[in-house]
């Protein structure tokens, strides 16, 4: 397994296919970045992506020594996840018309009621990243 090296310290950065990613895992730095853009601490961002302390302080290390190449990717991958998100709102905005567009059955009026309010609910716990 490739891992980065920096100073004295071995560090469990490895590059792949989704950008510079903590070793063993599927987290990106880029994922990291996103929850500091949120303000969350460390420690929360240990905790939601379930990091052992060694790699959240190998990742942060790496951030802070590496942070002007890194925001220069982390702006490109903000740029290609708005692009990829537009690409799908655009295709997909003609087909969830028509669905839209399909009558209820009649009878089921309670089940769709039931549908939007429960939405709705889940909508307002699902914020993004809100610690």
């Amino acid at each position: 397994m490739e891992m980065t090296a920096l100073g004295h310290h071995l560090l469990p950065i490895i590059p792949t296919e989704r950008g510079l990613t903590i070793a063993g895992t599927r987290i990106s730095l880029y994922d990291i970045l996103d929850l500091l853009a949120a303000n969350y601490t460390p420690l929360l961002i240990r905790e939601r992506l379930n990091l052992s302390d060694g790699q959240i302080h190998a990742a942060l290390f790496y951030i802070e020594k590496n942070r002007d190449l890194l925001n220069v990717e982390y702006q490109k991958v903000l740029q290609t996840r708005q692009e990829i998100r537009r690409y799908w709102q655009e295709r997909n905005h003609d087909h969830f018309s028509l669905i839209a567009e399909i009558p209820q059955k009649s009878g089921q009026e309670a089940l769709w009621g039931k549908l939007e309010e429960e939405k709705a609910q889940r909508a307002l716990k699902i914020s993004p990243l809100k610690p």
